[in-house]
């Protein structure tokens, strides 16, 4: 898969770094996407393991019971990972200027990306790193809703239906050679569409898109 140029673009193509400059203590989904995420990734992740946090800020909404080994953190603001009572550890980098991690191969168990996956404007290079520092056998958890702040998500993201945005993080797994097939946990809003952009409870969509490096 790649992407065309067109479909990178966003519609403020200033500097990530000047849009995030300024720390949002907010949520930027509802109560019942937090609750199907966290009980999620209580599913998925394991005890005593590698986690690694990507295009985070101040919550990680991981399950509190659980103890990890160590949760290392990657946002654009460094106010709201210093918030971040979950990370051991953090560090501030723009992936579209330079998508290469600053991190070990095979280093962690997990990667996680929570509503943030339609800021991404070289995913093909992204997943190259995401499967390069999981562990063989250790999982990506893309998750996302309808949200977003719109002058910032690329083109391919902003026309696409929920539903081909789905499919298009399938395609991003599916460019790199090594992740399993992409598995889809979808849970569609009830609401109308304009109780949904008034924020009213229950009215965000939930949508993860799960792979494992084989």
């Amino acid at each position: 898969m790649q992407l065309r140029p067109n479909q990178r673009l966003k519609l403020d193509d200033t500097d990530d770094k000047l849009f995030y400059a300024y720390p949002r203590f907010v949520t930027h989904v509802d109560e019942g996407f937090i609750q199907q995420l966290t009980d999620l990734y209580r599913d998925r992740l394991k005890p005593n393991t590698r986690i690694f946090d990507m295009m985070s800020s101040w919550v990680s909404h991981l399950p509190e019971e659980m103890q990890f080994d160590h949760v290392e953190g990657h946002g654009l603001n460094a106010e709201e990972l210093a918030r971040n009572p979950c990370l051991n550890h953090y560090f501030v980098q723009n992936i579209n200027e330079n998508p290469q991690l600053p991190l070990p191969d095979e280093d962690f168990d997990a990667v996680l990306n929570c509503v943030s996956v339609q800021y991404v404007q070289y995913p093909e290079a992204v997943f190259s790193e995401i499967y390069r520092i999981l562990k063989p056998g250790g999982v990506a958890i893309i998750s996302f809703s309808n949200r977003m702040f719109f002058e910032k998500a690329i083109q391919a993201w902003r026309e696409a239906s929920e539903a081909a945005r789905v499919e298009l993080v399938k395609e991003y797994f599916a460019s790199v050679p090594g992740f399993t097939t992409a598995e889809v946990i979808a849970s569609k809003s009830t609401l109308p569409n304009f109780f949904q952009w008034l924020g009213a409870a229950g009215g965000d969509p939930f949508y993860a898109v799960i792979a494992y490096r084989n």
